[in-house]
């Protein structure tokens, strides 16, 4: 395998690039945010050292240079990523003048954009970075599974002192269904009751003696989870008198989900149900440390824009243009694991002919986990045979699980019915042909 075209795993560069960047965000007093679309691929396929250096060579120009304390990279990728799709690295908000980056781009970005075959935008001091990326395993798609539906659907109290990583972590909780309180306001709007919560969640910085001590009173009488954000060098120098647990800055999706797992295993082992009649009314404010930045945690509604916008479902004309059943592709994915196609069908009518009954009847009976589980197998199910009009479904009504859209799942048991009824028959006529 060449240097060009070897396999990486994203969150691997990801964190190797914190890594590499950590020194100059402490200098420059930077927080850096990663937000990774669920439709990027976990692994793909390209120049992986070549595209780590480019990346840190952006950001450290910008650490250099901007005068905001958070900074967020962004990665997305198509809904339907093939085999090479366009991969975008974006960088919003840096506050440098477009000019600056310009020269900063000529001068040292050049060779290594060309190398990678890549293009750079600007954009009212957004930085967009374009690499076309491949991948081998289709439907490879970044799905983390908990294992037992019991852990989903938590409440979460978080207080943070950065807006855009209480942003960024609201919605890696909320890919799991949790509810997410962000800040005092809206601890507030639900009574002041510390004991509605499954999890509190707050930055180190926010941390007081006297809030771990109340912590830990209601730790003896209920299973209040404490998390504290922060990063890795300041886990082992900190004595706590309190049952704690960390979540490592940057945080990903991958933290999320391990720390979940962490934190509930042994609940459910036990089989501890969370009563819902105690109230425990306290003051919030009388017990977190309040840094100068922070007046107020009112971050909901600057996201809500750029969510609406990522949850726009694609119009009729678009859909009309995806193929019901793309038999060359499929036939390629069934010849690399040494497959007969027209078994490959055989088999997915068998398991899916009658799967629109499935889904009307667990979104009826609101099963979220049946319903999601059965949605991630369609998707890459349909994907692997070329049904690229069903894929496409499935993958956009995944995606009202990371939004919490889920009401707007019922919008999609008639589309789902309609689509699976086009694509059996489109099948039976394939199969028909092959047998005369």
């Amino acid at each position: 395998m060449s240097r060009n075209d070897k396999v990486f795993d994203i969150t691997v560069i990801l964190m190797t690039l914190f890594s590499s960047l950590e020194v100059v965000c402490d200098k420059n007093d930077i927080e850096l945010i990663y937000d990774v679309d669920p439709t990027v691929p976990r692994e793909m396929k390209g120049n992986s050292d070549m595209l780590l250096h480019l990346l840190i060579q952006i950001l450290t120009f910008v650490f250099q240079n901007t005068k905001e304390d958070e900074i967020s990279l962004k990665v997305s990728a198509p809904e339907d990523f093939f085999y090479e799709e366009t991969v975008i690295f974006s960088i919003a908000d840096t506050n440098i003048s477009d000019k600056k980056i310009s020269s900063f781009i000529e001068k040292s970005l050049k060779d290594n954009l060309q190398s990678l075959n890549a293009d750079i935008k600007i954009n009212h001091s957004d930085i967009m970075v374009e690499i076309p990326l491949k991948v081998e395993d289709i439907g490879n798609r970044r799905h983390y599974r908990l294992p037992d539906i019991s852990m989903l659907g938590k409440k979460v109290l978080l207080i943070c002192d950065k807006k855009k990583v209480a942003c960024s972590i609201k919605k890696m909780f909320k890919y799991f269904l949790y509810e997410v309180d962000v800040g005092l306001e809206e601890y507030r709007k639900h009574g002041s009751n510390l004991s509605r919560y499954d999890m509190v969640v707050i930055s180190d910085i926010m941390t007081t003696e006297k809030l771990e001590a109340l912590i830990g009173r209601i730790q003896q009488k209920s299973s209040l989870k404490y998390v504290i954000i922060q990063s890795a060098d300041a886990v082992k120098t900190v004595h706590r008198e309190v049952e704690t647990a960390y979540l490592i800055k940057p945080a990903m999706q991958e933290s999320i989900y391990e720390l979940i797992i962490s934190l509930f295993k042994d609940d459910i082992v036990a089989r501890e149900i969370k009563s819902t009649s105690v109230h425990t009314i306290i003051n919030m404010s009388k017990y977190i440390n309040f840094p100068m930045k922070v007046i107020e945690q009112n971050y909901i509604e600057s996201t809500k824009k750029e969510i609406r916008k990522e949850q726009q479902i694609q119009s009729i004309e678009d859909e009309a243009k995806i193929v019901v059943l793309d038999k060359e592709f499929g036939m390629k994915n069934a010849a690399q694991i040494g497959m007969n196609y027209k078994s490959k069908l055989e088999i997915f009518l068998k398991k899916f002919q009658k799967s629109d009954i499935f889904f009307r009847e667990t979104v009826k009976d609101k099963l979220v986990w049946n319903t999601k589980e059965f949605l991630i197998d369609l998707e890459k199910e349909t994907r692997f045979i070329g049904a690229m009009q069903l894929a496409s479904l499935a993958e956009k009504a995944s995606l009202l699980f990371v939004y919490d859209k889920l009401d707007d799942l019922e919008l999609y048991v008639g589309k789902y019915h309609m689509e699976l009824k086009k694509l059996t028959l489109e099948i039976e006529r394939y199969l028909k042909e092959e047998k005369a």
